[in-house]
């Protein structure tokens, strides 16, 4: 039997309309939920296009949004003094960087700058750090989103062993301890471990973000299993023509896998409702309150 197939698309749309109802709630309270994007390029670069789709997803759960554009050219300086303009604005709930930043610009030194309190992205080292300590709930957004998947299946973590194949620090690293934490076994992979195929199918639930198309086939899938792809890599067909693919080869995996995430559809669209989740979680722990304290109120007759 065909695995049934998580789709990102609905999960996010319900996320969307429960962060709707929160911030609302939250908005009764005194309590606004604020993103503000800090981004260079020019004006039909990727990363703007995609600024414009975040923006409008903030105006449909009622966060507002800010974008602060610089151009293309920046400086480290540059980009560095508007992330501290907005660090001490205490009008300003949550932060994200959007890459790629300037040739010669370091990211990593940019994105360490975002206050941790306000870094929706979960990028700063010092939230990444916590995750091992489950002292942060600002999580990388991604890792965030491919639990969310798991949640989806119904799948109990506690007893089963995991298997993440890609260990990058905003994906597979903080992925792997959010998966301790819900006492999976875990087994951490990438592209050079020896005998891979042999640990893949222990996997109960496989994880691939290693970024190599297709890397993961039906003989590295065992029977039944939750596989959710998080790569997103771009092909060459024979015609010249460029398609999307994920790290899995989904048509052949899916004919054994018990669940599995589609690319694109999966894991991207959860990611995106994360980060306005994580913008809401941002400004409710910035209230003083902590994320229980405030809950969705029915609306005033």
């Amino acid at each position: 039997m065909p695995a049934r197939v998580l789709d990102g698309s609905e999960i996010a749309r319900t996320m969307r309309g429960e962060l709707r109802e929160r911030v609302a709630s939250m908005g009764r309270a005194g309590v606004p939920v604020t993103l503000d994007a800090v981004l260079t390029g020019d004006e039909d670069s990727p990363a703007r296009l995609y600024a414009q789709n975040q923006q409008k997803q903030c105006e449909q759960v009622g966060i507002r949004f800010r974008l602060h554009a610089l151009p293309s050219d920046a400086s480290a300086g540059d980009i560095a003094g508007t992330i501290a303009s907005l660090n001490n604005d205490a009008d300003v709930t949550g932060i994200m960087l959007h890459l790629p930043v300037p040739e010669g610009v370091d990211a990593y030194e940019l994105q360490r700058r975002i206050a941790p309190e306000k870094d929706i992205e979960g990028v700063n080292p010092s939230n990444i750090g916590n995750i091992v300590y489950g002292r942060s709930s600002l999580v990388p957004c991604t890792a965030l989103a491919a639990m969310r998947l798991i949640e989806e299946t119904g799948v109990r973590l506690r007893g089963k062993t995991a298997v993440v194949v890609g260990a990058g620090n905003v994906v597979g690293k903080p992925l792997a301890v959010l998966l301790m934490r819900a006492e999976a076994t875990v087994i951490s992979c990438n592209v050079h471990t020896p005998e891979l195929g042999s640990l893949a199918t222990r996997a109960d639930v496989l994880i691939a973000a290693a970024g190599v198309p297709r890397l993961v086939g039906p003989e590295l899938v065992r029977e039944g299993a939750v596989v959710i792809d998080v790569g997103v890599n771009r092909i060459e067909q024979p015609d010249g023509s460029r398609m999307t693919c994920g790290d899995v080869d989904f048509e052949k995996v899916r004919e054994s896998a018990g669940w599995i995430s589609p690319v694109p559809g999966g894991v991207g669209p959860v990611t995106v409702a994360t980060l306005l989740s994580n913008a809401v979680e941002a400004a409710a722990l910035a209230s003083g309150a902590t994320p229980a304290e405030i809950t969705p109120a029915d609306p005033p007759n």
